[in-house]
């Protein structure tokens, strides 16, 4: 059987009013939302199956069919299959009603294993290594159904208007603060990242960094290649022994307090939550508390208004004197500025900064400089500091993981819908549609979360055999998965057409 994949989007998309905050989904449900206009519909021809029925509903395609190979972390992985008596219970992987339809942009040397993943489902994937200015992602962004980035690479409200036919966005990396969430959501774009991969890789630079700290590792290092042997011993320091702070128990910061621990290391850790702790650790009360009783102070907190500039004058003033502090988190964290005035002070012994609040847009000698703010001249000077392009992550097998995990959630949403691991979207998923339910459509229905929407929409459905629904919200974003059974070719067109035209339509697919 062919498979199908049709799909409408609101042209105007959400249009949040004005007194709305920035970065914030407040105000969606005010934005009035018109009809989309109905995908072109072939005046004549037949379709022989319901995957023709499906293809009728956009302009054929005359790109050859692949034949789609499951990823190794299918649908099917972490959904519970049918055990009807009799039935088939292999899965029918549903896919775009030709694969090859399918374009995909990866930025940015995304990892040659999602690639590969990608071009095994039969999609189109143009590969660069590079990240693309806002322009140049304005004047392209509108042939691609799907864009792969890394953290270099900004996708604004700009951006997102010109997407006429993006689905999804893959963050090949931890953080998405380079893409505008609301924005995307407005368009129906689901965004997904890879929050856990590159857990090791940061927590393994953190104890490297805490050893080259306390053995003034670089100092040394740069010393002898200008020529200068000097062999001392004052100032450095085992690690055993020593308490390491950990602002922000998530995965990297408790797989760096088991590391620690491993070592010999004492660990507090302060997080907003109540976290039952690893081994012997122990959190704090405040992050005063932290501050002032440890060694090492390594931060492990999001982007967020909350977390900008957490760490300022008043905290290093906190911290012992002699202590050495450790960013790998986000750049706007730390006041940079009073980081170098606690080190020329003497104050602190010693620091490692991995991330800044702004980066260079691409490698090169002299794209790290004063541009990026006054103080960067100042940490260059500064003793015992360790300066890092952003290479917390920058591991191959950190990368290699990022890649498939991330390759696998963009082959699932766009093949079966599911949104499990979105960040900016309701997380959906329905148990696979098996082989032996041929005449099955699912529909992948995004919308306003606005009374009456789903009333809407059901109404629609009442007439048909709804195998099985799930439907959730996410602030002002609902979605809706659904699977038909039992209808035909005519049945199929009217069912996407008449969704397509509800009030609330944001996107609308319908998978076969």
């Amino acid at each position: 059987m062919q498979h199908g994949q049709a799909f409408s989007r609101n042209p105007q998309g959400f249009s949040p009013p004005s007194l709305a905050a920035a970065g914030s989904f407040s105000g969606m449900l005010a934005a009035q939302l018109q009809n989309p206009l109905s995908a072109p519909i072939p005046a004549s021809g037949s379709a022989g199956s319901i995957s023709a029925a499906v293809a009728q509903a956009i302009p054929a395609s005359t790109s050859p069919t692949t034949q789609r190979i499951p990823p190794a972390a299918s649908a099917s992985a972490r959904t519970r299959t049918v055990s009807i008596p009799g039935a088939s219970t292999e899965p029918r992987y549903l896919t775009p009603f030709d694969q090859g339809d399918i374009r995909i942009l990866l930025l940015e040397n995304v990892d040659k294993g999602a690639v590969a993943v990608l071009k095994e489902q039969g999609y189109q994937v143009d590969f660069h290594t590079a990240a693309w200015s806002e322009d140049e992602l304005i004047d392209k962004i509108g042939d691609y159904h799907v864009i792969g980035i890394r953290s270099k690479t900004k996708l604004t409200a700009n951006v997102f208007r010109k997407a006429h036919k993006l689905l999804v966005v893959g963050c090949f990396c931890i953080g998405t603060n380079q893409v505008d969430l609301v924005a995307a959501a407005n368009k129906g774009v689901a965004v997904f990242n890879s929050p856990f991969a590159n857990s090791r890789s940061v927590a393994e630079l953190v104890i490297a960094e805490m050893i080259g700290l306390s053995r003034q590792l670089t100092d040394r290092a740069r010393e002898l290649r200008d020529g200068e042997w000097n062999k001392v011993s004052k100032g450095c320091y085992e690690v055993r022994g020593k308490t390491l702070g950990i602002v922000g128990y998530g995965h990297i910061g408790s797989q760096l307090s088991v590391l620690a621990e491993s070592m010999g290391i004492h660990v507090l850790y302060y997080d907003v939550l109540p976290l039952m702790p690893l081994g012997m650790a122990r959190q704090c009360n405040t992050l005063e508390e932290l501050l002032g009783s440890s060694d090492f102070v390594s931060l492990h907190v999001p982007e967020l208004p909350e977390t900008k500039n957490m760490i300022g004058k008043a905290q290093f003033d906190a911290m012992k004197k002699g202590a050495y502090l450790i960013n790998n988190a986000r750049g706007t964290v730390v006041d940079l500025a009073a980081l170098a005035d606690a080190l020329e002070s003497g104050h602190l012994a010693g620091a490692a900064v991995d991330v800044f609040p702004r980066e260079p847009a691409k490698n090169g000698v002299g794209a790290f400089s004063e541009q990026l703010g006054p103080f960067i001249e100042r940490l260059r000077k500064t003793p015992n500091t360790i300066l890092t392009p952003h290479i917390g992550g920058s591991t191959e097998e950190a990368q290699r993981m990022i890649g498939q995990e991330v390759a696998v959630a963009l082959t699932r949403y766009i093949n079966y819908g599911s949104s499990t691991g979105a960040v900016n979207f309701p997380e959906v998923n329905l148990r696979p549609i098996t082989s032996s339910d041929q005449s099955t459509i699912r529909i992948c229905y995004v919308h306003a979360n606005q009374p009456g929407s789903l009333r809407a929409v059901n109404e629609i459905l009442s007439a048909f055999n709804v195998d099985k629904q799930h439907t959730d919200s996410f602030k002002d974003i609902a979605y809706l998965l659904a699977d038909i059974s039992g209808v035909n070719e005519h049945q199929i067109k009217e069912i996407y057409e008449n969704i397509a035209g509800t009030k609330a339509n944001v996107l609308t697919r319908l998978l076969s």
